[in-house]
């Protein structure tokens, strides 16, 4: 089974909820200026550690690079979904497409485990 028939095949059975909310969109109020701001401030906190703050205002923001960066940050310590979620959110295909595919091949091998 490729990555895109279990993807159909996902779509069909649940419908367009998806393991991952994805509705997190950045606040469209905020200008370019605001942005930038809040973006320094999400650098400096994910700097010092301080992650989940971090995420927060990149979330906020949209900042792309800072939404991956955290995703990195999960993906190190191995909490894999949390890692697709910011990858997500941060359009990042490059990194979340590998996830996509480890998730269909391990699907496919419990569907083919439960067929045997």
């Amino acid at each position: 089974m490729t990555t895109d028939e279990l993807k159909r095949r996902i779509i069909e059975k649940q419908g367009n909820a998806g393991f991952i909310k994805t509705a997190d969109a950045p606040v469209s109020a905020l200008s370019i200026q605001q942005k930038a701001a809040l973006n320094r401030s999400g650098n400096a906190l994910f700097n010092e550690g301080k992650v989940e703050q971090a995420r927060r205002i990149f979330s906020t923001t949209g900042y792309s690079d800072g939404l991956t960066r955290v995703g990195d940050v999960y993906a190190k310590k191995h909490e894999t979904i949390k890692a697709l979620k910011q990858y997500v959110l941060a359009h990042n295909v490059k990194k979340s497409e590998p996830i996509y595919e480890c998730m269909a091949r391990v699907i496919s091998a419990v569907l083919r485990e439960n067929n045997a």
